[in-house]
């Protein structure tokens, strides 16, 4: 992947979607929300700084980022502020 982020900036690929519930009960589009985890696949100097690395598992917020493509895999860019915290 030829992509690096700037400054406090994080690129993270988002978990996939939950498609049915717990139950069996597959969940139309409208239903579906977008997961608010994922996995970092590149980190800034200045988030590094703030101890997001590469491969850590974070939270972020709901509406936080932007969504882009990258050899046809869908990322998200966030600043190191929309992460609310890193799983351990």
């Amino acid at each position: 992947m030829g992509f690096k982020p700037l400054a406090n900036r994080v690129l993270i690929k988002r978990e996939d979607e939950v498609t049915t519930t717990p139950s069996g009960l597959i969940l139309p589009e409208s239903a579906k929300e977008k997961p608010q985890q994922g996995t970092v696949k590149a980190v800034g100097v200045d988030a590094l700084d703030e101890g997001i690395n590469e491969g850590d598992i974070v939270i972020f917020g709901k509406y936080g980022g932007t969504e882009i493509t990258l050899d046809g895999e869908e990322l998200l860019i966030l600043t190191s502020d929309d992460i609310l915290g890193i799983l351990s």
